[in-house]
C-alpha cells in the first residue's frame, strides 16, 4: 500500500512502536515529519584528515577507533578527559578539558569523528568542538560487513538523535524508506518562484538532503525547505500586519506639541540623533491613517524610554491613557523613578501598579486608571489582570517585549479600542532576523549612547588571574562602588565541571569578608530574588553572585565591575546584555570574562574588542545560527528550522514581498491557490494559523 504524508511512522518496516516512541521525541510522528528531519551536518570523506597529517595550528577532522580512554585531572583541579584514536595512519590524542563526564559516553572500540583545532601539549593534541560515534564496538559502519561510507568516500548524513536512537538507526530509515516516501511528497510552490529563487522541485530537496552526492547539492535542498519556511513565516506576520495596523478605528492624534514640547525643553541632556529619528517615525505613525505598532530597538542605554516617554506625551496631549508594561517589579520600579523625575517639572507623576502593593493601594490605583486620573501608568503583569481597566487607553508600550508571551501582549492592548503599540528591545538584532521574526512591525533602531557614558573596557582572564580580578573587586568595592559575579549554573553537577552560583557564593562570602556578598538566581522565589536586588540597589550588598536572572531588570549605576565565569558557556549576545549592567553611572566599568579553558576561544577576543550591540548580534547570527536567536520570540513556534539568516538574506526578502502579495490581495488565504499554504501554516505553526481565522 502506498505511503501517505500523515502515515504514522510506527507503521513503518523495522520502527515499531519503541522507535516511535523516540522519534516523537525528534518531533516526528508521521512520514512528513520524518522528511522533513534533515540531517545536522554531512560528513564528507574528501575533508578527512589522516591522524598523521593532522599538523599543529589546523582544524582538521578525524575519524578513528577508540584504543584507550581515561581522565586526567591538572594542578587547576581540571579534569581533561582523553582518548586515543587509531586510524588507517596511526594514532592520535584527543582531549577534552572540562568534560570529564565523556568518560560515560566514549568507549574503547568505538568508530568516533571528531573536529577540532590541533594543538602541542606535551605532544599533538586534537581538542574536539564536536564527536559523533559512528559505529559502536560491536560493529561496523557499513553494510553486510563492508567498510562503512567514511571508506568507501561517500557523504554521509549525520543526523539529530536522541536517547534510544541513534544517527545510524535513523540513517538505516532513509536507506529503507526514503524510496517509497517521495512519491507522497506535493509540490504547493508555484513554479514562477521556484523558478525566481532557483529553487529545487521538493520530492528532489529532499533527495538531495539525505542522500546528498556532495554537500553542495545537499545545501540546494536546504535552501529549498528554507524558503518554503520563510514564506510560511512571512504570511504568518503579513497577516498580522495587515490586522495589526489596518485602517485607524480607535485614538485619532494630533501633535499638539503641548506636553512633548515641555518634556524637550526640560529634559536635563541632549536627545541623540538617533532618539529623534526615533520620535519622528513613532509620532508619524500616531497621527497617520494606520496605528502605530513599532518595535524600537537599542542597547541599554540608548534612551528607548525616553522616546516610548514622548510618545505617551502625545498620547496624554490628545486626552488618552499611555501605559507602560515591563516584566519584572524591579524594572516597573526603576521605569517609575526615571519617568517621575523627567515628568516633575510638567506637574507631572506616573501611576505605578505592582503586585506586591497592599491590596487596599491597588484597589485605589485601579481606581484612578479606571476614571481616567492617570494618563501614564506604569506596572508589570498586574496591568492585565481583569480588574484592571482603563478609561480612553490609546497608547501601549511594553519594554523588553519577547519576555512576554504573545497573549500577554495582547491582553494588555485588548483593555482599549485598537490602541496603538510601541515595543521595546533591549536586545539588537540583526536586519534579516528582525525582518523574519518581526515583519509585522515598523522597526526603529537606536545605535548612539547619550554624551557622557562611557563604553564598558573588557577584559578576557584565565584562570592564573583569578587573584588578581578578585583583588580588583576588592579596589572597586573600597572606592565606594559595587560588583557582579554571574556563573552560568546555579548548583554543582557531576556532568558539568563548573563553578556554581550557590557554592561561590559561600565561598566568596569567606573571601571577601567583611564586604557583603548576596545571591540570586532562577530557583529562588521572586519575592526574596527581589529583596534582594533592592538591597544591592540601595547600597546594602556590595557583590551580587548571581545567574543570568540579572540580565534584565536590575539598573544600579553605581555597579562597575561584571565578572562572567566561564563565558564560553554564554551566546555572546547574552554575554552583551550581562555587561550592560554596568556601565549606567559615569565612573569607570570593567566586564571581566574569567576563562578557565586552555586556550581562551577567539570569539571571546572578538566580543571583548567591540561593544556595538549590533556587531555583536550579527557575530552571535553566525556563530549559532538560528536555534535559540529565532526560538525566542514568544510567538507561538515561528523558530526556523531550515533557515541560515547569514546566507538567507535573498531568501528572506524574496519571500517578504512574496506573502505581502499575496496577503494583499487574499488576507485570509481562503482563494483555492493559496488553500494549500493556509492548510501547511496549519499543520506547522500552533498559533499561526489563528491569525487566519480573525477579521
Amino acid at each position: 500500500m502506498a505511503l501517505r504524508l500523515d502515515t504514522p511512522v510506527q507503521f513503518l518496516k523495522g520502527v515499531g512502536p519503541r522507535r516511535a516512541e523516540a522519534l516523537a521525541r525528534l518531533d516526528v510522528r508521521t512520514v512528513e515529519d520524518l522528511c522533513y528531519h534533515i540531517p545536522h551536518r554531512y560528513l564528507d570523506a574528501t575533508s578527512v584528515t589522516p591522524s598523521t597529517k593532522a599538523r599543529v595550528g589546523t582544524e582538521v577532522t578525524v575519524v578513528g577507533r577508540v584504543v584507550s580512554t581515561g581522565v586526567l585531572s591538572t594542578r587547576r583541579r581540571l579534569r581533561v578527559f582523553r582518548a586515543i584514536l587509531k586510524d588507517a595512519s596511526g594514532v592520535i590524542e584527543c582531549a577534552w578539558p572540562g568534560q570529564a563526564f565523556l568518560e560515560r559516553t566514549i568507549r574503547a572500540g568505538q568508530l568516533l569523528l571528531v573536529t577540532g583545532p590541533v594543538k602541542f601539549y606535551h605532544g599533538r593534541q586534537l581538542v574536539p568542538r564536536e564527536q559523533i560515534v559512528l559505529a559502536d564496538a560491536d560493529e561496523q559502519d557499513g553494510q553486510d560487513g563492508q567498510d562503512g561510507p567514511v571508506e568507501r568516500g561517500v557523504v554521509l548524513p549525520i543526523y539529530p538523535a536522541t536517547d534510544g536512537l541513534s544517527h545510524r538507526q535513523i540513517r538505516r530509515m532513509f536507506a529503507d524508506h526514503l524510496d517509497a516516501m517521495l512519491p507522497a511528497v506535493d509540490d504547493i510552490l508555484p513554479v514562477a518562484l521556484r523558478r525566481q529563487f532557483k529553487l529545487l522541485p521538493l520530492r528532489d530537496a529532499f533527495l538531495a538532503l539525505h542522500r546528498p552526492p556532495s554537500p553542495d547539492v545537499a545545501e540546494e535542498g536546504r535552501r529549498r525547505l528554507a524558503f518554503d519556511e520563510l514564506l510560511d513565516v512571512q504570511l504568518i506576520v503579513a497577516r498580522a500586519r495587515h490586522l495589526a495596523k489596518g485602517a485607524r478605528k480607535g485614538p485619532r492624534f494630533e501633535n499638539q506639541k503641548r506636553l512633548t514640547t515641555q518634556l524637550k525643553a526640560a529634559l536635563p541632556f541632549e536627545l541623540t540623533n538617533g532618539q529623534k529619528r526615533a520620535i519622528r517615525d513613532v509620532f508619524a505613525d500616531m497621527v497617520g491613517p494606520e496605528r502605530l505598532h513599532r518595535l524600537l530597538m537599542g542597547d541599554v542605554g540608548t534612551g528607548k524610554t525616553v522616546v516610548a516617554l514622548f510618545a505617551m506625551l502625545l498620547a496624554a496631549e490628545n486626552g488618552y491613557q499611555a501605559v507602560f508594561m515591563a516584566p519584572t517589579e524591579l524594572l516597573a520600579e526603576q521605569h517609575a523613578r526615571t519617568i517621575g523625575e523627567l515628568l516633575a517639572p510638567l506637574g507631572m507623576e506616573p501611576a505605578l501598579l505592582v503586585g506586591r502593593l497592599r491590596d487596599a493601594e491597588k484597589a485605589a490605583l485601579r481606581r484612578q486608571i479606571a476614571e481616567g486620573e492617570a494618563p501614564v501608568v506604569i506596572g508589570t503583569h498586574a496591568l492585565i489582570e481583569d480588574t484592571t481597566g482603563f478609561k480612553r487607553l490609546g497608547l501601549v508600550v511594553i519594554d523588553e517585549q519577547h519576555r512576554f508571551g504573545v497573549e500577554q501582549r495582547a491582553a494588555l492592548i485588548g483593555k482599549g479600542e485598537a490602541p496603538d503599540v510601541l515595543l521595546l528591545s533591549a536586545t539588537p538584532i540583526p536586519r534579516t532576523l528582525a525582518l523574519t521574526l518581526y515583519g509585522d512591525l515598523d522597526i526603529s533602531a537606536l545605535r548612539e549612547r547619550p554624551k557622557g557614558r562611557a563604553p564598558v573596557k573588557t577584559g578576557v582572564r584565565t584562570a592564573s588571574a583569578r587573584n588578581a580580578v578578585y583583588d580588583f573587586i576588592r579596589a572597586e568595592c573600597a572606592r565606594g562602588h559595587q560588583a557582579y559575579i554571574v556563573y552560568p549554573v546555579i548548583a554543582e553537577s557531576e556532568r558539568v565541571d563548573l563553578r556554581a552560583a550557590t557554592t561561590m557564593a559561600k565561598t566568596l562570602g569567606d573571601a571577601m569578608a567583611p564586604l557583603e556578598v548576596g545571591l540570586v538566581h532562577g530557583q529562588m522565589k521572586a519575592e526574596t530574588r527581589d529583596l534582594v536586588m533592592r538591597r544591592f540597589r540601595d547600597g546594602e550588598i556590595n557583590i551580587l553572585v548571581a545567574t543570568t536572572v540579572i540580565e534584565v531588570g536590575i539598573d544600579v549605576a553605581n555597579a562597575t565591575v561584571m565578572v562572567i565565569e566561564h563565558p564560553e558557556r554564554f551566546g555572546l549576545a547574552q554575554l552583551h546584555q550581562l555587561r550592560g549592567r554596568v556601565g549606567r553611572g559615569e565612573g569607570e566599568s570593567h566586564c571581566i570574562l574569567l576563562c578557565e579553558l586552555a586556550a581562551v576561544p577567539d570569539r571571546l577576543r572578538r566580543f571583548a574588542r567591540t561593544t556595538d550591540g549590533f556587531k555583536i548580534a550579527e557575530l552571535d547570527l553566525q556563530e549559532r545560527g538560528m536555534g535559540e536567536l529565532a526560538g525566542s520570540r514568544q510567538s507561538g513556534g515561528l523558530a526556523l528550522r531550515f533557515t541560515n539568516l547569514e546566507r538567507d538574506g535573498d531568501l528572506v526578502i524574496g519571500a517578504r514581498r512574496a506573502a505581502r502579495a499575496v496577503i494583499e490581495q487574499d488576507p485570509n488565504l481562503t482563494k483555492r491557490q493559496h488553500e494549500p499554504l493556509r492548510r501547511r501554516i496549519g499543520r506547522r505553526y500552533q498559533r499561526g494559523i489563528e491569525l487566519f481565522r480573525i477579521g
